[in-house]
């Protein structure tokens, strides 16, 4: 087995969660940009058995990088008007990798992994074009290390300089791909939010046929009580992809599910997903192009699931989280069983509100079949947001 994930995907995301600087302001038209800038030294140690050295190849190694972390670096706009009584808006975001200097000799990739308007009433709001999907999004957006590193491994190609870390993302959820959809959301209903749309599908067949987009949905719940909230939430997934050589489909469904306390300084996150049909990593078209496993030597979907939990105390400007994910993947005929999990302990401190500074230190262990991989990583770095 060769290394899967190649280096030229650096897929992770954000939430616009900074402050965005208001551009432009007059007779209810604005225009306002937001960004986010990350750098950490980051240390790796792997340690293969056996059998994984002959799988991919390559023997113990330890790595020392500058490169950024779990997010990209970006630049977003924002743009709304107020016509009537419907606010019309659009969101355009850029994430660019750093991690240029090793192989790629600054070639640096831009990513757009949003462009998409939205149309706002009474009613609630539809959205049009390209977003991060439904599915296991809040799982990622509310992941406590989010601005931090994660987990890397070099059996999935992620310990040398051209491509980010994972966070979380395969150890406790698996990616919300940005793709083309039509989404609704409903407006706020007693706490109650509904997000349900229709997706462009992933095509998980060769020379595959999809008679119908990808559905995917979110309910959301937040509910503010004396000095704390809760925030619950539960997700869904389902598409078809058909074979026009063999006559054989994949079925991929999912569920996913979580909730988040806060009380004081203290924050509680428990999630996960249930699936089948979808890979392990980054959901089923990706994981197809890049050769993960999604269906068996027989054409049968593989089962997957995973699960995150995390605690986060937060006193004056520094905030202490301890986090452990882990997804599985079920094999069958033709295909070994994949389990891989994170523990991760960090330290982010909040020098301003648009400066952070960050220390992690991550132990992640990755097994397919009898053959294994733990990776230790040490990660320093700082965050400017605007």
């Amino acid at each position: 087995m060769k290394n899967i994930l190649p280096l030229l995907v650096f897929l992770l995301f954000a939430s616009s969660a900074c402050a965005a600087i208001t551009l432009y302001e007059v007779e209810g038209t604005t225009f306002s940009a937001d960004g986010s800038f990350n750098t950490f030294y980051v240390y790796s140690d792997s340690d293969k058995n056996a059998a994984m050295e002959a799988a991919i190849g390559v023997g113990d190694r330890e790595q020392s990088r500058v490169k950024m972390g779990f997010l990209p670096n970006w630049i977003g706009f924002n743009f709304s008007k107020q016509i009537g009584d419907l606010k019309l808006g659009g969101r355009s975001s850029f994430w660019v990798t750093i991690n240029d200097s090793d192989s790629n000799i600054t070639e640096s990739g831009i990513d757009t992994r949003q462009f998409y308007g939205t149309i706002d009433g009474d009613w609630g709001q539809i959205l049009i074009g390209k977003d991060f999907t439904l599915f296991n999004r809040s799982n990622i957006f509310l992941d406590e290390i989010l601005l931090g590193y994660g987990n890397v491994s070099d059996t999935l190609g992620l310990i040398d300089g051209g491509g980010v870390s994972f966070g979380n993302i395969g150890t406790g959820y698996t990616y919300p791909f940005p793709s083309a959809q039509i989404t609704y959301r409903s407006p706020d209903i007693a706490g109650f939010k509904l997000a349900i749309g229709i997706v462009d599908p992933s095509r998980t067949q060769a020379n595959g046929e999809e008679h119908a987009p990808r559905f995917e949905g979110e309910l959301t719940y937040n509910y503010n009580f004396g000095p704390g909230a809760i925030t619950l939430w539960t997700g869904f997934l389902s598409q078809k992809s058909d074979s026009t050589q063999t006559g054989n489909s994949v079925d991929t469904n999912g569920v996913s599910y979580g909730a988040r306390l806060t009380i004081a300084g203290l924050a509680l996150h428990a999630s996960g997903y249930d699936a089948s049909g979808l890979g392990f990593e980054l959901g089923a078209g990706a994981d197809t192009t890049l050769g993960l496993p999604v269906i068996d030597a027989t054409g049968d979907e593989l089962d997957s699931e995973g699960y995150l939990l995390q605690a986060a105390y937060t006193f004056g400007p520094v905030r202490l989280v301890a986090s452990y994910g882990e997804n599985e993947l079920d094999g069958d005929v033709g295909v070994a069983d994949w389990e891989n999990e994170t523990a991760t302990g960090a330290i982010f401190y909040t020098v301003n509100e648009s400066l952070k500074l960050v220390g992690e230190y991550n132990i992640n262990e990755i097994s397919i079949g009898s053959a294994e991989e733990e990776t230790k990583t040490i990660a320093l770095g700082a965050i400017v947001s605007f």
